[in-house]
């Protein structure tokens, strides 16, 4: 079951683990015993492999501001070099 977290207006934040089918209904406050609503809040992501969490953070950042290119990435402005060598003629073309 998940836990959602909910917002006592006297105690604060509390967590509860509830169904989903209970995710919308308030929640009494275990402390006071007062109705509590839902908090939302950013998701927890603090399991994720650091290159997709740099990847995610590139991809915020970038969404208002995207960062202009002058060139394909990982490409050399070099030609490709030509071989004299028989046996490559051969080989089957692309």
């Amino acid at each position: 079951m998940p836990t959602y977290t909910h917002r006592c207006p006297v105690c604060g934040e509390f967590d509860q683990i509830r169904p989903m089918s209970a995710a919308g209904r308030d929640a009494s406050c275990p402390d006071c015993g007062s109705s509590s609503s839902r908090a939302f809040g950013a998701p927890a992501l603090r399991g994720v492999d650091p290159g997709l969490r740099r990847a995610l953070d590139a991809s915020g950042a970038s969404a208002d501001t995207p960062q202009v290119v002058s060139s394909v990435p990982g490409r050399s402005r070099r030609a490709t070099p030509v071989t004299r060598d028989p046996r490559h003629a051969r080989l089957p073309r692309p």
